[in-house]
C-alpha cells in the first residue's frame, strides 16, 4: 500500500500567515500615513537628543511622487493581503479556475515579496548610514517584507528552483534600480525651499532643509512677527510653557517660521525654548529627560504634553490667550 504524503503545515497555513504579516505591515505603515497626512507626530521612543521616527517622516526619502513613503508601503502590504487570501476566499468546486488562480498568485506573492525585501533593505542602508536614525516602525516594517519573503518561498513546493532564483534576480535588479532613480535627486542637506514652493498667502510650506544648521540655533528664521505673534510669545513667557526641541529638526524649525524671528527671539530670551540635541553647545539633556521628550518639538503645558508642530492658534487655545489672534501663518 502506497501512502500519501502528508502536506507539512506550513503549507497549509502558508497563505494565512502571509494575509497576517501585511495586515500587521499594514497597520504599521496606515499608522504612519495617517500621522504623515495630518501633520501629526508618530509615537517615537528615543534618547533625548538622537534623530528618531518623525525626523525620517520629514526627510527627503519619508516622501515619493509627493505622497508619504508609508503611503505606497500601505497599499503594497494590502496588495499582498489581496493576493494571499484571493485563492482562500474564491474557492470553488472547479478544478482549472482555481489552480490557475492559485499559481499565478503565488508567482506575484513572490515578485512582491522580493521586490519589498529590496527596496526596505536600501531604506535599511539609508536610515543606518545617511539618516543615522532610530525607526522602530522602518525596522519593524523591513522585518514583515523579509519574513513575506521567507513564508512565500517555504509556504509551498516550487518545482522549479532555479525559476525562483532567476525571477529573485531580476525583479530585485528591477527594484534596486528603479528605486535608485526615484531618489537620484536626493540630497539631504538641499532641497527646494519655502520660497519656491506654492502654497496659499499665509500658510507656510513644510520646510526642507538646504543646508547643514548650525548646532547653536538651527536654520536661520527668514519670516518676520507681527504684534500678534509677539504678544503670544510673551503670553508663552507668562504662563511658563516650554518648548523642547533640537536643532536640526526640520519640524522644530516649522514652528519658529510660524512664530517669525522677532516673536521667536522673546521665547529664546525667557529660556522658553530647550534645546535637547547633545551636541548642541544649548543643549540641556537634563531637562529633556526629566521632561520624558520622546520626540522634537514637544511643548509642555500646564504639564501637558502637545506633541508636533502647533499653529499659533492652537496655542493661544491652550493657554488661554485673549489678546491679538490675527497670526501671520499657520500651516
Amino acid at each position: 500500500m502506497i501512502r500519501r504524503r502528508s502536506t507539512p503545515w506550513i503549507h497549509k497555513w502558508s497563505r494565512i500567515i502571509i494575509a497576517a504579516i501585511a495586515g500587521l505591515g499594514a497597520l504599521n505603515t496606515g499608522y504612519l500615513t495617517i500621522e504623515k497626512l495630518t501633520g501629526g507626530s508618530a509615537a517615537c521612543v528615543a534618547e533625548a537628543g538622537a534623530k528618531g521616527c518623525n525626523d525620517v517622516l520629514a526627510s527627503p526619502w519619508g516622501t515619493v511622487f509627493g505622497q508619504p513613503l508609508a503611503l505606497f508601503g500601505l497599499l503594497a502590504y494590502i496588495g499582498m493581503m489581496v493576493l494571499a487570501l484571493a485563492p482562500v476566499v474564491l474557492k470553488t468546486d472547479e478544478n482549472k479556475g482555481p489552480k490557475q488562480l492559485e499559481n499565478l498568485t503565488w508567482w506575484l506573492l513572490l515578485v512582491g515579496a522580493i521586490a519589498m525585501s529590496v527596496f526596505s533593505g536600501y531604506l535599511m542602508y539609508v536610515l543606518a548610514f545617511q539618516l543615522k536614525a532610530v525607526c522602530p516602525y522602518c525596522i519593524t516594517s523591513a522585518l514583515f517584507s523579509l519574513s513575506l519573503l521567507v513564508v512565500t518561498i517555504i509556504g509551498r513546493t516550487w518545482e522549479d528552483i532555479g525559476q525562483i532564483l532567476l525571477t529573485a534576480l531580476i525583479v530585485g535588479m528591477v527594484t534596486l534600480i528603479g528605486t535608485l532613480i526615484i531618489y537620484q535627486d536626493i540630497n539631504p542637506n538641499r532641497k527646494t525651499p519655502n520660497d519656491q514652493v506654492s502654497v496659499p498667502p499665509g500658510r507656510l510650506a513644510p520646510f526642507v532643509p538646504q543646508s547643514n544648521p548650525d548646532p547653536k540655533f538651527g536654520w536661520e528664521i527668514t519670516t518676520t512677527s507681527g504684534e500678534a505673534e509677539i504678544a503670544l510669545a510673551r503670553h508663552l513667557v507668562q504662563v511658563g510653557a516650554k518648548e523642547y526641541v533640537a536643532y536640526w529638526c526640520p519640524h522644530c524649525h516649522d514652528q519658529k517660521q510660524l512664530f517669525g524671528k522677532e516673536a521667536y527671539d522673546i521665547l529664546e530670551e525667557n529660556q522658553v525654548k530647550v534645546e535637547c540635541a547633545a551636541d548642541s553647545p544649548n543643549s540641556k539633556p537634563e531637562l529633556c529627560k526629566a521632561a520624558q521628550i520622546t520626540g522634537f518639538p514637544t511643548w509642555i503645558i500646564n504639564g501637558k504634553p502637545y506633541s508636533g508642530v502647533q499653529d499659533l492658534s492652537e496655542l493661544a487655545k491652550v493657554t488661554d490667550y485673549t489678546g491679538l489672534s490675527n497670526f501671520k501663518y499657520f500651516r
